[in-house]
Formats: C-alpha cells, structure tokens, sequence
C-alpha cells in the first residue's frame, strides 16, 4: 500500500488568468486596436477614391495596393525587429503610416492618380507588424506554456472580429462623416493602438534569443526545407479564405440579398473566435505536428457541404465549421514555426508565416473573381484550397516532425560584465 498522494491535478486555465497576468490585456488591446486599420484602411480608401470621382477600380486597385503592400513589408519588418527591437520598428512605421493615412485626402486630389497610389503603397509598407511582434512577445510575457497556449489561441481567435468590426466602423464614420473622417479615425486608432503596445515595458525591454557562440557562428538561414514547406502549405489556408470571401458576394448577388455579403465572413469569423475560446482552455496532448494535420483535415472536410449549393441560411451555418478550426490550424502553425526557426529569427519567420496567408488569400481572391459566375467551381475553391494544405502538410510531416514550444523571446538584462575565473 503506498502511503504517497497522487499529484493534485494542474488548475485549470482561465482566460481571467490569462488576461490577469501582467502586461496581457494591455498587449492584447493594443494590438488589436492597432491592427484595426488592416480591416479598416482598405473600406477606407475605397470610400474615399469613390467619393473623390474615382471608379470603382481604381478604388478598388489603391485598397488591393494597400493590403498587398502590406503583407509584402512583413518579413523585411519582422528582420528588423530581430536586429533592433521592437520599439525601434513599431514606433517609426506607426507615426509614418499614420502620416500617410491623413495625408490622402489632403494631398491626394492636388497629385492625381500618381501620388494617391504612392501615398497608398508607401502606408502599406509602413503598417507596423504588430501580430508577428506580439507573438514574439508572448514567450516572455507568460513563462507558463498553458498560459501561453491559452494566450496565442485568444489572439489567433481575436483576429477575424478585426475586419467585421473595422468595415463596420469605417461604413458608420463615412455615413455620418465624410471618408476622410473614416480614413484620420482609422490613422489615430493606428497609432493609438501601436503606441500601447511599442512603449510597454515588454515590448521595449524584448530582444530575441541569441545563440551562446552569436559572436562566432553565423545566424542559421531561415528557410529550410520544413519551414518552406509549412509556408507553402498556409497559402492554401488563405486561398480558402479569399475564395470564400468572393463567394460570399457571389451568393449576395444570387439571392440579392446584399447583407450576405458580410454576414457568411462575419459567420466564418465568429466561428473561429469560438472555438479559440475552446482549445485555449485545454492542454492538448499529442505532438503540434499531428495536431495541425487533424486540424486542418477537418478544416477540409468543413467545406464539403458547399458543394451542395445551400441557400443562405444553409450558407451561414456552413461556414461556421470551418471558421471553427481555423483557429487551431494558425495557432499550431505558430507552434511550429517557433520550433522551427533559428535563433534570431522568430519575429521574421512569423512575418513570413503572416506574408504566406496574405498571399494565399490574394490568389484565392483573385481567382474566385474569375470563376464567381459559375455557382460550383465558385464553391469548390475553399475546399481546394484547404487540400492544398492537407496535401503538403502530409508529405512535409517527417520533415516537420514532433514539434513542441520552445521559449524564443526573452526580457534584455543589464550586462553585468564578464564572469571571474576563481
């Protein structure tokens, strides 16, 4: 008989815990704010070029310019903050975006065309990286990994309510306002938002971890075959996202019913902030690899049902699953981005990862647009776009192997000299 107690089991995660903890909510909310202008700018600009006489076209060209400037920007950024800090990049592209913002209305119509599209372009190379910083950060901000996991599948879920709350606001602001109005809203919360996150303490003090010989050995390079691999494999996740977008309004126009149009991306979305409330409040056993296998064969299968044309409450209900895993999917994809990058480079290889959706999306966008007057193949392109990722995911899974979470960031100490040899 054995006298020795069984282990209490470990308390569980609350997200009071989570938000509790120092430094989190003011993170958190701040990214969030200041990631608002990535749902907000692109409706913003659109509005504006319209209502300055603009086409539609060219509107939509300068808002597709915006969002595609900005993912392109992300790695570049991302090195940046590796080498100097977060601050350093924060800070600097937050005050110039903002600038920028504020600067079309006013300058746009005296320049024409010409300088409205560098004004546009320029502010989306400047939009501060602040979800691939904030992932940086969460390491050594929470010690504690089921802390930390329930953190990063909050974040992760967050990020779809951006652009159901962002295209809301602006629509609101122009309606009652002017664009111009919508588009200096969109720049202060920017800046307001960046500001919170680059002049907390966690932010100012981080600085990636550095390798013992870093004065000696060369930084490993980034892209070895298993990271290219996962990237290539997430552009499938947002082709199935653009292409669902477009369908949307493919299924607006059909039924002529134009609130479709936001509300099956505003279902995708709930969905997904959903089920991060779930998994975030559960330690999962199992390797992060075959996590992100299962979670994106179901994310697959969560597509199937639009092959069968629903109607639109059939279509708003539908959407919901898949909205359901996608959380899982980028939160584990995270996971196993920071197993896999070298020291030195986490921030950048989250830009990458961030760059690889945003891609993915743009493709699947635009070849949803070409396809949206055939009801079908207009359907069957998320799902596509998910086996795409199943498929390379399958055959990448030994080179990604079992992956788990290594602590990447850390707080800068004083330097407190060499150590004396006795």
């Amino acid at each position: 008989m054995s006298l020795t107690a069984p282990p209490a089991p470990a308390p569980r995660i609350t997200y009071g815990a989570v938000l509790g903890s120092p430094y989190v909510a003011r993170l958190l909310g701040g990214t969030l704010t200041g990631r608002l202008p990535n749902g907000m700018a692109p409706v913003a600009i659109l509005l504006w070029a319209t209502a300055s006489g603009s086409s539609i076209a060219f509107g939509g060209l300068l808002s597709a310019l915006y969002g595609l400037a900005s993912a392109l920007a992300q790695p570049v950024k991302g090195r940046l903050m590796d080498r100097h800090g977060q601050s350093a990049v924060h800070l600097p592209a937050a005050l110039l975006n903002s600038a920028l913002l504020v600067a079309l209305p006013v300058a746009g119509p005296y320049g024409g065309p010409g300088l409205a599209t560098v004004l546009v372009v320029v502010g989306g190379l400047a939009a501060p990286p602040l979800e691939a910083g904030l992932r940086a950060l969460w390491p050594s901000v929470l010690p504690d990994p089921r802390l930390r996991h329930a953190a990063l599948a909050l974040d992760t879920g967050t990020q779809g309510l951006l652009y159901i709350v962002g295209p809301l606001l602006v629509a609101a602001l122009a309606s009652a306002y002017t664009p111009a109005i919508a588009l200096a809203v969109t720049a202060a919360l920017g800046l307001v938002g960046t500001a919170a996150v680059a002049l907390s303490p966690p932010s100012r003090r981080w600085r990636p971890e550095q390798s013992e010989d870093r004065g000696t050995a060369p930084v490993r390079r980034l892209a070895t075959p298993a990271v290219t691999l996962l990237f290539v494999s997430l552009t499938g996740i947002g082709f199935a996202i653009g292409a669902m977008n477009v369908w949307s309004v493919s299924m607006s126009e059909h039924y002529e019913q134009d609130m479709l149009a936001g509300i099956i991306p505003a279902a995708f979305s709930v969905g997904s902030f959903a089920s991060g409330l779930i998994y975030g409040r559960r330690t999962w056993s199992g390797n992060t690899t075959r996590r992100l296998i299962v979670a994106t064969a179901l994310f697959l299968v969560g597509w199937f049902p639009l092959l069968a044309l629903p109607g639109p409450y059939a279509a708003i209900a539908t959407v919901a699953v898949p909205g359901a895993f996608l959380t899982i999917v980028v939160a584990c994809a995270y996971l196993t981005t920071d197993a896999l990058a070298p020291a030195g480079r986490t921030t950048e290889a989250y830009a990458w990862l961030i760059l690889s959706i945003g891609a993915g999306q743009s493709g699947g966008t635009a070849l949803a647009g070409r396809l949206a007057e055939q009801p079908l193949a207009s359907a069957a392109l998320p799902a596509a776009g998910a086996a795409v990722t199943l498929t390379v995911l399958l055959a990448a899974r030994r080179t990604l192997g079992p992956t788990g979470h290594r602590q990447r960031g850390r707080h800068r100490r004083p330097h407190r000299g060499p150590r004396k040899t006795p």
